[in-house]
């Protein structure tokens, strides 16, 4: 039995981009996912993209969650900027710090995230169902493992609703820090991210940067299929799939799929699992 699942992509920038992603969200509605969340480019840059697909997608009949981060940001703006988004029928939002767009110094009056947490429950009461951020995989900024859970159990205590993980490929970190969160008397679910393998340059690059593990045997066997692309997709196909069917057993509340705005690799996910 699929666990209830949500799906994430990102605001296009042209309107060929937009015209797909409007594409895929119609196919991939066929799941019923209880929601779907938009990123939000760093300092807000992507923010009018953000909304227009948010908009879209409430006007779809589905229920839309928009990232919303807060570097850089005064408390002004984002009182502002959630007055708009309750207006547009927004009842769900990821909160997170953000990042600054290179050369900003960092400025504004929110530090971390559990700040704007915080903030939005002080302003807002229960206007919003609001997500967090956490990294089974330990953050790439953060100073220790235990500075890094300290951080996340600060968050869930400001207000958050639930939590959405960093993607990964090892079931045994996700496990470990669902445990190591309860005993610190964490008790909102922690959804793991799902990262669908489907071109491994792009993939190995991208989790280089965010400080998601690849583990070496999926590396290797990734690189062993130079530019094989069929050869590619059908082992991120088995990998993916045996990592959902790990999570759902083990007792994972939900899948959040990063569809990278394509349907086809999450519907295959979700048809093995079916």
């Amino acid at each position: 039995m699929m666990l209830p699942l949500s799906l994430e992509f990102f605001p296009p920038k042209t309107a060929e981009g937009s015209d797909k992603l409007r594409a895929a969200r119609k196919q991939l509605y066929a799941l019923k996912p209880d929601f779907c969340s938009v990123t939000y480019g760093a300092g807000g840059s992507t923010q009018a993209g953000t909304f227009t697909a948010v908009t879209e997608i409430l006007a779809e009949g589905v229920d839309a969650a928009s990232h919303f981060s807060c570097v850089g940001a005064t408390r002004a703006k984002v009182r502002d900027q959630l007055e708009v988004l309750r207006s547009m029928g927004v009842k769900r939002l990821v909160a997170l710090r953000g990042d600054l767009p290179s050369g900003y110094g960092i400025g504004g009056e929110f530090l971390y995230a559990s700040e704007l947490v915080e903030f939005i429950r002080a302003e807002t009461g229960d206007a919003f169902r609001i997500e967090v951020a956490c990294y089974p995989e330990i953050h790439p900024q953060a100073k220790s493992p235990d500075a890094d859970m300290k951080a996340f159990v600060t968050k869930v205590k400001a207000g958050a609703d639930s939590a959405i993980t960093q993607y990964f490929y090892s079931a045994d970190a996700y496990f470990r820090f669902v445990d190591e969160a309860r005993k610190l008397g964490v008790a909102v679910p922690i959804v793991p991210g799902i990262m669908p393998i489907t071109n491994s340059s792009q993939l190995l690059r991208f989790s280089d940067a965010c400080g998601a593990e690849v583990p070496r045997w999926i590396r290797l066997r990734l690189q062993s299929f130079g530019d094989d692309v069929k050869a590619i997709r059908a082992f991120g196909l088995d990998v993916v799939a045996a990592l959902c069917e790990q999570l759902q057993r083990g007792g994972a509340p939900g899948l959040h799929f990063y569809t990278m705005n394509q349907a086809g690799p999450t519907l295959a996910l979700c048809e093995r699992l079916a």
